[in-house]
């Protein structure tokens, strides 16, 4: 997909053309949508994938990504719940609902709790970002 993102979209297409309820080719469709700015046909791709996938929480963080970058906030912080309850304490989601909470300047307990807990289990980048972050609102 990163090497080629045309020929990824055409084939993840021609598979879709084939099994339009293959979960997992609508999530990869809707990253590269997303990737090229295209955010109501990502959504619509995530979407998709998230009623083929209902386990699974990557397509529920795409969703949340896309929305965050229209800027619809609320709906935002709601996909990354729906994560969070398909998987508890799914890193990546933990992470954008926290970044996106931060960004609104919401410091409240829930904020605190998920920057403790990337602190703890994100990579290094995400840990230094948790910690100077868990300073800031709490001075």
């Amino acid at each position: 997909m990163d090497s080629d993102p045309a020929q990824a979209e055409r084939l993840l297409r021609q598979s879709l053309d084939a099994d339009l309820y293959h979960g997992p080719a609508h999530n990869n469709l809707g990253v590269l949508l997303l990737a090229k700015g295209e955010l109501y046909a990502a959504a619509s791709e995530f979407e998709w994938a998230r009623k083929l996938m209902p386990g699974h929480p990557d397509p529920r963080v795409n969703l949340a990504m896309t929305l965050e970058q229209a800027g619809r906030f609320d709906e935002a912080v709601n996909a990354y719940d729906s994560a969070l309850a398909v998987y508890d304490g799914f890193l990546p989601a933990l992470q954008g609902k926290a970044k996106l909470q931060v960004r609104r300047g919401d410091n409240g307990p829930d904020t605190l709790a998920a920057l403790d807990e990337i602190a703890l289990r994100g990579d290094p980048q995400w840990r230094e970002w948790a910690l100077l972050w868990r300073s800031k609102l709490t001075q």
